[in-house]
């Protein structure tokens, strides 16, 4: 059964995506293309540091038993991780915000579809992110702590805000009214919860393999970083903006993981 704070933990990255949605009825215009570079450059920083701090450091910690080989789950997992999103990139049709052309196999989906859907497929490694590192503090785990999964779940929360800004103001300017935007902003942080539920779910049959989650989970989010945010937001003006925000990012995550150890 699952306790409370596990709970509110999973759930708290799926408000924040709500409450960047809400944005919608705040504002009338599109997103300036600078303000997209920060914000953009700030979640790909965020993602970083918790891919390193929160997954891949804690899945060598519980490995070192393992001496010299100790390097085999965090390494396995991560190349699982690029792998199962290369995958699911590949298979689910999405277009990217300010792309005209849809990736992923061709369908009959539209454009307000295809972009919730790129926006939901790196939600699912956030998602894993937050269920594995639950899952490991309720089995006991001694490297991770309750606040250090805490942490995570408001580094990514703090990073879904303008995720969810990001994908329901552009489409209340092509068209779609606000609470359906609003609607869709939702809708594309509702996977968060759900991979979290499946993480857990899984992690607590094969809890010997923590580190390997933990790792695999690390793995998917790096590859949303470098396949999408990094790209996103170095392209056209203000890519110094993107690069000042990633590091504004991937600092506000350490601080974050070390305050609240």
């Amino acid at each position: 059964m699952m306790n409370m704070e596990m709970l509110r933990g999973i759930m708290i990255p799926f408000i924040g995506t709500s409450l960047g949605a809400a944005m919608v009825f705040l504002f009338r215009k599109e997103m300036p293309e600078m303000m997209q570079r920060i914000l953009t450059g700030f979640a790909a920083g965020v993602m970083t540091a918790a891919a390193i701090w929160s997954l891949l450091l804690p899945s060598l910690e519980q490995s070192e038993g393992m001496g010299r080989m100790a390097f085999i789950p965090a390494v396995a997992g991560f190349w699982f991780g690029i792998l199962f999103l290369l995958f699911l990139d590949t298979v689910i049709p999405h277009m990217h915000m300010n792309s005209e052309e849809a990736e992923g196999p061709k369908s009959g989906l539209n454009r307000t579809i295809k972009m919730v859907l790129a926006v939901a497929l790196h939600n699912i490694p956030e998602g894993m992110a937050v269920g594995i590192v639950y899952a490991g503090w309720e089995s006991g785990n001694s490297s991770l702590s309750l606040m250090g999964a805490l942490a995570l779940s408001l580094g990514i929360a703090i990073q879904n805000f303008p995720e969810g800004a990001i994908i329901s103001l552009p489409l209340a300017s092509y068209g779609t009214g606000k609470k359906k935007a609003f609607g869709y902003g939702v809708l594309s942080g509702a996977v968060e919860p759900l991979a979290a539920l499946v993480t857990i779910g899984l992690a607590r049959f094969v809890e010997p393999a923590l580190p390997y989650f933990l790792s695999f989970a690390a793995g998917a989010m790096i590859y949303v970083v470098v396949e999408e945010l990094i790209p996103e937001m170095s392209e056209g003006n203000h890519s110094n903006l993107g690069t000042i925000f990633y590091a504004v990012g991937f600092s506000a995550m350490i601080i974050l993981d070390v305050t609240l150890q």
